[in-house]
């Protein structure tokens, strides 16, 4: 269970960065709330690699190219499952703050996340 704790501070970690980059983007840039996202994931995605590396998992016996590699996949496929519900509920409700829209998305994206970090790029 330690693990699945340490999975879950640093994805709060990597919702919090992501979401200060989100906000930062669309408050400094003209970017929309679409275009935007994509970047914030980017960042998030290297901010978690790092603490799941270093906190959560360990590093793998993997070079670190490799090992990113995998995280970069891993992080991709469940990326565009984050995005595709964020998208879908700025849609369906246009209404709804950006953020409120990446707080659901994020919690979807997160069991499809621990699975694959722990099987596909932590794996010993």
């Amino acid at each position: 269970m330690g693990r699945l704790a340490r999975f879950v501070l640093a994805g709060g970690i990597g919702f919090v960065a992501d979401a200060a980059a989100l906000w930062l983007l669309l408050s400094l840039t003209p970017l929309g709330p679409l275009l935007a996202r994509v970047l914030s994931i980017g960042f998030a995605l290297t901010v978690t690699w790092q603490i799941n590396r270093h906190l959560t998992f360990a590093p793998s016996s993997r070079s670190i190219a490799q090992e990113g590699a995998r995280y970069g996949g891993v992080g991709v496929a469940t990326s565009i499952v984050n995005y595709l519900v964020y998208s879908a509920l700025l849609l369906a409700l246009p209404a709804l703050p950006p953020l409120a829209a990446l707080t659901v998305a994020s919690l979807v994206a997160m069991a499809l996340s621990f699975l694959g970090y722990s099987r596909l790029v932590f794996d010993r």
